[in-house]
């Protein structure tokens, strides 16, 4: 919890970082063991003392993010941190969080009040090295034992709207109907007896005796008992003009925050030498060196520099010019999210490899594919060194991103004026990159295109569209931008069955595992899965997910991950789903049983997956494999 008076400055817990840029990061609420906070925004993260490394450096990254959020960002950083066991130092560094909700409720006497009402709940952290022991308490409750301090919770409910702005539940307003009562601060009560989507909660005034049950501010019949949105953005500390609807969310609810991200893998610049590469990705720690004399000076004391001791000093400056003019040269403007998929298509698909480095390892197997798998894959490729980051550029609250277009759902800030600098993480890994043969594709493409099983999953698209709070909202809008495609379907379809096998082989968990799909059109012919480690707090090379890619060990996995596809401990229900009207769900015969993997793992939040379009559960003519290796 933070503030900026030093007292309030109290360690209440700890996070990985993959937390803070998937599923609790910026405006975020984080659930405690005994409360939840919010996360504040970037303007407040406190960096003194921090341990670690004080940027990341990725130019393509820090490019697209520039795109969509302007050339302010020059940095991306990662979550400040320092070890346990430091002493004071330690409570002046890390995420700033607030108390959210701000009201609590007595779990003794049911007492509901907000934290600022310093005579009802006070705060207690006496454990140094215990923060997560942080609590609230009703210091006056009526119904506490002697010696005891009864524990006060957050209130289950709270405000959202599509624009990201959250508020508290206005519980006084609510029991109230709309008017007030006869004393400005009246003291309330919840009783809050459980049940589905808290439909069992009812809101008392202890004063005048007025009730009223949450669920009438539940669902669309509902918005009519509830105010307007004030705009406020609390993570900021910020209120602005909004006319959208609002909704009623439970604390915890999965809707309340989604990360909009950015991610890139570390790939040398197609066509560019080595040396270039290795300028681009320490521009930063380069930028300053105006002229060559600088560079003996600077190779001694310079740690960047010493990536560059097989060049001399003058090769090296004409590196650092030509980077130079190439960032100088203004760029059309890009519709869309920016491209970042097609320097590591060009890099991973070619027919020469890059030369071997610390960040970006590749081998092919000389042999080529193996000779069972030949009408599987037309490549082959293990990556046996991988650096991805990852950029966390705003979130979104009741409706997810698209991966595609930035702007279909709004985005909220990350600070109270433009960025400097955005929060990122690392990883360092291993991988496997499969490409597929093209013309395999292609002719598979046509004969689905006019299927009844694809007919289904492109009106389920469309209802999908439709039923999105950010759509329902807009007066027009086209129900199949962004469509991926019967392309991707396959693609995405075939990298979940080999992740789930690969987990059971390759020593790390599928959590730890993330996947990349290239999948192109007619016009631009892709078809690649690169799935790789993605474990932020760990290395991630101990080189048992590169060995599953040697030829007797890739076809025994293919074929096991293929046969495993047939059959599903679901069926017939599971191999028999159709999206079909009035379903909006974006997937076919696909389950948490045969296909779904964790949310962090794929890259579409499990949509668009059918196992029909991979092997021949149905009609074999659905099948990219209609015959198994």
């Amino acid at each position: 919890m933070a503030g900026r008076p030093e007292r309030h400055r109290r360690r209440v817990g700890a996070v990985r970082p993959s937390h803070l840029m998937f599923t609790g990061g910026v405006g975020a609420l984080v659930d405690l063991p005994n409360f939840s906070v919010l996360v504040r925004g970037v303007d407040d993260w406190r960096y003194e003392s921090a341990a670690g490394p004080a940027e990341l450096a990725e130019p393509r990254l820090l490019a697209a993010v520039q795109t969509l959020l302007g050339k302010t960002v020059t940095k991306l950083k990662p979550a400040p941190w320092r070890p346990d066991g430091d002493g004071d130092d330690a409570a002046r560094v890390g995420v700033p969080t607030v108390p959210f909700p701000a009201w609590m409720r007595c779990t003794a006497c049911n007492t509901l009040a907000p934290i600022e009402s310093q005579v009802v709940f006070d705060f207690e952290n006496s454990r140094k090295h215990a923060p997560h022991e942080a609590r609230f308490f009703h210091k006056s409750c009526p119904r506490k034992k002697s010696g005891t301090k009864p524990l006060a919770v957050a209130a289950r409910f709270v405000l959202a709207c599509t624009a990201g702005h959250l508020d508290d539940f206005p519980y006084a307003r609510f029991v109230h109907r709309g008017g007030k009562c006869e004393v400005d601060f009246p003291p309330l009560s919840m009783d809050d007896r459980g049940g589905n989507l808290g439909a069992n909660v009812e809101i008392k005034c202890d004063r005048c005796e007025q009730r009223r049950n949450i669920t009438e501010a539940m669902g669309r019949r509902g918005e009519q008992n509830l105010p307007a949105c004030r705009g406020r953005h609390p993570h900021l500390s910020t209120f602005e003009t909004c006319t959208r609807p609002v909704r009623v969310l439970v604390v915890g609810a999965s809707n309340q925050w989604f990360a909009q991200t950015l991610s890139s893998l570390w790939v040398p610049e197609t066509g560019a030498s080595v040396l270039a590469a290795k300028v681009a990705q320490h521009w930063s720690a380069l930028y300053g060196i105006q002229n060559v004399s600088m560079l003996p000076y600077l190779r001694d004391n310079v740690p960047a520099l010493r990536e560059f001791d097989k060049w001399d000093d003058q090769t090296l400056w004409e590196a650092l010019e030509q980077h130079r003019t190439r960032i100088d040269a203004p760029e059309p403007p890009e519709q869309g999210y920016p491209d970042l998929r097609t320097a590591e298509w060009e890099v991973l698909s070619a027919v020469e490899l890059p030369e071997p480095d610390a960040d970006f390892t590749l081998r092919r197997d000389p042999d080529g594919v193996p000779e069972p798998l030949l009408g599987v894959f037309a490549d082959v490729i293990q990556a046996e060194r991988l650096r991805e980051v990852r950029a966390l550029i705003g979130f979104t609250r009741l409706d997810a991103p698209d991966p595609e277009d930035p702007d279909l759902v709004t985005r909220a800030p990350l600070a109270r004026d433009k960025p400097t600098w955005v929060p990122a993480s690392e990883v360092r890994g291993e991988g496997i990159f499969l490409k597929l043969p093209e013309d395999l594709l292609s002719d598979w493409e046509k004969r689905v295109e006019s299927t009844l099983a694809l007919r289904e999953h492109k009106e389920a698209y469309g209802r999908f569209r439709t039923h999105r709070y950010s759509d329902r909202i807009k007066n027009t809008f086209d129900e199949m931008q962004h469509w991926p495609g019967a392309r991707f379907y396959a693609l995405h379809t075939l990298s979940h069955l080999l992740i789930r096998t690969i987990a059971l082989e390759c020593g790390y968990s599928s959590a730890s595992l993330s996947e990349r799909i290239y999948a192109g059109s007619a016009d631009d012919p892709r078809a690649g899965i690169l799935i790789y480690t993605a474990v932020p707090d760990a290395e991630g090379t101990l080189g048992g997910l590169v060995s599953l890619a040697e030829p007797a060990n890739l076809v025994r996995l293919t074929r096991r991950a293929l046969h495993d596809a047939m059959h599903c401990s679901s069926d017939p229900l599971c191999s028999g789903r159709l999206p079909q009207a009035p379903a909006d769900f974006l997937h076919g015969a696909a389950c948490h049983v045969c296909l779904f993997v964790s949310e962090t793992t794929c890259e579409r939040g499990n949509r668009f997956l059918d196992r029909r379009f991979v092997v021949p559960i149905d009609d074999p003519d659905l099948a990219l494999y209609p015959e198994l290796p």
